[in-house]
């Protein structure tokens, strides 16, 4: 099995730290609204992903958590008049429900910001120790970008060449070693959630919740950390940063990001007026409808959502369900009989099919040529079962079916 990891710029060979096990971490959403069809392709993506690895037989420690506090929670708080944790605690059943419909199989842990933050505090101390980080005289404290050598090698940005200007709050440089410092730890205002530490009372950067959250549930070092190519710069990159610096042992060994979604060759935004939750996508398409279309080009290339290739992934989808639900039917009239010699025969021709799923698969988790394969090997279906058939033969073809579209999170009925 092959992947394609960003660090590196190339294809790699897919070995874990430990054999028989996968150690995984994808960055997940900050909950203050329902999840928009954006939000959904990492879900997807790196759900079928997990589902292959299992389907090869690894143990895979799946880590996905929720960013339960932020600035966008904390606004929608005011908004509403309601404390930040009810909001956050809202929109994770959200999301929960809206993963289920998908059918996203839940992580094997689901961490929250709030809950980690003793971890937090423990690893920003750290890195203090080391030199890596300061506290300002506000208590911001701040991460010294410059002191890390490699900082840079994953987006393969130069740091001389940076500007500043992170996703955290922006602060007054004035407090600041250098503008491209960031920050770990921020002062409370009035009115927000807080924590005590030693420098200030206040909250977490929100690079540190994931760096912290990794570490707890998967160890120093990972297999593989993964999350949308926006995430890229400066997410992951400051996570290694800070990681690195802290437990002196390389971060992840493979970084697998997705590209972007657009809507009609544009990109999505509220002010464009083509922004769409995945609750609303669920009005007028089966969520199912939603995964093929998700998994009917790979990962790494756009994507553009419409309604001609939403219909084309429904009628997709309908093939498939079609072919089992007559596999089911057929069998059910079947005589209990064992396979003849021809049925047999054509069953292994079938194989085929398995092994062109495994080969797309194993190229870097293509799933484009893994779902033409799937509709492939309905087609061979169709053409080879009919009422004449042993239940025998119909039961198999309808299990090779089951299991294709299982790996890819498909449900055939």
């Amino acid at each position: 099995m092959k992947l394609y990891n960003t660090l590196t710029k190339r294809k790699e060979k897919f070995v874990p730290l430990t054999e028989g096990h996968v150690s995984m971490y994808v960055c997940g959403p900050t909950v203050y609204n329902l999840i928009h069809i954006g939000n959904a392709r990492p879900m997807i993506v790196f759900d079928t992903v997990r589902r292959y690895l299992e389907y090869k037989g690894y143990e895979v420690n799946y880590v996905s958590n929720f960013t339960d506090v932020d600035d966008k929670i904390i606004k929608k708080s005011v908004e509403e008049g309601i404390p930040a944790e009810e909001v956050s605690r809202r929109y994770i059943a959200e999301c929960k429900k809206d993963m289920a419909d998908m059918n996203v199989k839940p992580a094997t842990t689901h961490p929250l910001a709030t809950q980690e933050i003793d971890g937090m505090l423990d690893m920003i101390s750290t890195l203090i120790d080391k030199g890596y980080a300061y506290a300002a005289e506000d208590g911001t404290v701040y991460y010294r970008t410059r002191n890390f050598k490699g900082y840079g090698k994953l987006s393969g940005k130069n740091i001389d060449d940076l500007e500043a200007g992170h996703r955290d709050i922006q602060v007054t440089g004035d407090l600041k070693e250098d503008p491209l410092d960031f920050v770990l730890w921020k002062p409370k205002k009035e009115g927000e959630p807080y924590w005590d530490s030693p420098w200030c009372k206040g909250r977490p950067g929100w690079h540190i919740e994931c760096s912290v959250m990794s570490k707890k549930y998967l160890g120093d070092e990972i297999d593989i950390h993964a999350g949308g190519e926006d995430l890229i710069f400066p997410h992951h990159e400051n996570e290694i940063a800070q990681s690195e610096a802290a437990n002196g042992v390389p971060f992840a060994k493979y970084w697998l990001h997705n590209a972007f979604l657009n809507i009609d060759n544009k990109k999505m935004s509220k002010s464009e007026g083509n922004f769409f939750t995945v609750r609303e996508i669920g009005e007028k398409y089966d969520l199912q409808v939603r995964r093929v279309f998700m998994l009917s080009a790979h990962y790494r290339s756009p994507l553009n959502f419409s309604a001609d290739l939403m219909e084309a992934a429904k009628n997709g989808l309908e093939r498939i369900v079609t072919a089992a639900e007559n596999l089911r039917r057929l069998s059910g009239h079947a005589a209990a009989e064992d396979m003849t010699a021809a049925e047999q025969a054509l069953y292994e021709k079938s194989e085929q099919y398995v092994r062109k799923f495994e080969d797309a698969m194993d190229d870097d988790f293509n799933t484009a040529d893994a779902v033409s394969t799937v509709f492939e090997l309905v087609k061979f279906c169709n053409t080879n079962a009919s009422s004449e058939n042993s239940k025998a033969y119909l039961n198999a073809l309808s299990e090779r079916v089951d299991l294709l579209s299982g790996i890819l999170g498909i449900i055939p009925e």
